[in-house]
């Protein structure tokens, strides 16, 4: 049996920000959205099963984990679901500003709330966060987790489930480059040549180490130079003008380019592969629209699978996970989703609908429910799946009132603000639009 690690140590995955679920008997539209919004359901739920079972069912875990990583499960699902739904969400509104106005009002509410919880716990003892963070500037780490990138800025993440977040935003940045100087339809070739990429770092005998620039040029000034260039990005790339749009834009896309393979915590190869996924979902959505094809978007996963199971394989076992657990999770993942494609016209449960709706609020809310009950009552030593279904109902209806609560008005806000920016220009501007 693995040892169980330290009160909000585990491993994160992730489980980004879900869209609303649609409306029951609604249009083939609404179908699609639901089949999404389950994909994001079953991950969310897989990342809290996973973080629960070291508190509540450790034997189940020693005897699971070095078969199927459930978390990186997860992760893998929702990458590709993300990849499937943010590019077409920026195309569809045409507009940068909106885009970036949309996702900041739908990632930091709850967010904010979350970190200030763990915070707290922190000081009444319940969460323990001192060690990760000795030697650290205060100022720093908080700048860091501002613009999201903590975890390939060098710094651990308050809540350590942050930590796809950081590849999310890298993804949202390239993104825009891409739609920006009007590549964006490129998707297929850009998961296979990262694909590629990431067999072909696996193999070579020597790769940079996890946070490779944080040692080079220091901590400090990596996150002030990656913070500047963030806010470049963001402001510049949402501007009418072409010459403030575009450099701004492609100067994201080179952050994200060189923060993820260089100062990445997994992997460079890891890195590379969950970008690959990602433009994978993109390259499949494509295809479902008419935009791409559906043999492109098959060769393109076939590439992006054969070189990610090649990259892990090559890899080895390490100390971050076992080789059969991680290409086992990452199997998986694709399957579901090709799954869940293959039935894109059936109607999805309500119930895993409903659990895609409020999986932003499971992935961020299922570690500090973890802290205040580790604290209080202790990681049990066998299984105990009455503690482990207790915990998990505790969980989706704390989340029910977080995203009731938290998220519904976070993101009426950014709708709003959106309106008002859309009025005040005439309408939206497209990225490829004049000065």
């Amino acid at each position: 049996m693995e040892p169980a690690p330290p009160v909000l140590r585990p491993l994160p995955r992730p489980t980004p920000p879900a869209s609303p679920a649609p409306a029951p008997g609604g249009s083939a539209g609404a179908t699609r959205l639901g089949r999404l919004d389950a994909l994001r359901g079953i991950a969310a739920l897989l990342v809290a099963v996973d973080h629960s079972s070291y508190s509540f069912m450790a034997e189940f875990r020693g005897q699971v984990m070095p078969q199927i990583d459930i978390g990186r499960y997860g992760v893998m699902l929702f990458f590709l679901v993300s990849g499937y739904v943010i590019p077409a969400s920026l195309e569809r509104r045409g507009c940068v500003r909106s885009f970036w106005i949309g996702r900041a009002h739908r990632i930091y509410p709850l967010w904010a709330v979350v970190v200030g919880s763990v915070l707290a716990l922190n000081l009444v003892g319940l969460a323990h966060l001192g060690a990760r963070f000795d030697g650290q500037n205060p100022v720093t780490v908080a700048v860091a987790h501002a613009t999201l990138l903590q975890e390939v800025l060098g710094t651990p993440s308050v809540v350590l489930v942050l930590w796809t977040l950081s590849y999310e935003l890298a993804f949202y940045l390239l993104v825009v480059a891409l739609f920006t100087v009007r590549l964006h339809r490129r998707s297929a070739t850009v998961a296979v040549s990262l694909g590629t990429l990431a067999a072909v770092t696996a193999t070579v005998a020597f790769v940079p180490p996890a946070s490779a620039l944080s040692s080079a040029v220091g901590r400090g000034p990596l996150i002030a130079l990656a913070a500047t260039v963030l806010v470049v990005a963001v402001l510049c790339g949402s501007s009418r003008r072409s010459a403030l749009r575009v450099p701004g834009a492609v100067a994201g896309g080179v952050l994200a380019l060189v923060l993820v393979p260089f100062n990445g915590t997994v992997p460079l190869w890891e890195g590379l592969v969950i970008l690959a996924v990602m433009f994978l979902g993109t390259a499949v959505q494509r295809a479902e629209s008419g935009t791409g094809t559906w043999p492109r978007a098959a060769l393109t996963a076939a590439v992006v699978v054969i070189c990610s199971v090649g990259s892990a394989y090559a890899n080895g076992d390490t100390d971050r996970f076992a080789t059969r657990g991680w290409i086992t999770a990452f199997l998986l993942a694709v399957l579901t989703f090709g799954l869940a494609l293959a039935l894109r016209r059936r109607r999805f449960p309500r119930a895993l609908i409903w659990l895609g709706t409020v999986s932003y609020s499971v992935y961020l809310v299922h570690p500090v429910l973890l802290a205040v009950s580790d604290g209080v009552i202790g990681r049990q030593r066998h299984d105990e799946p009455v503690l482990e279904a207790a915990f998990l109902a505790v969980l989706l209806a704390s989340c029910a009132l977080t995203h009731r609560f938290v998220e519904v008005p976070g993101m009426a806000r950014g709708r709003e603000l959106i309106r008002r920016a859309e009025e005040g220009r005439g309408g939206n501007l497209s990225a490829s639009g004049g000065d």
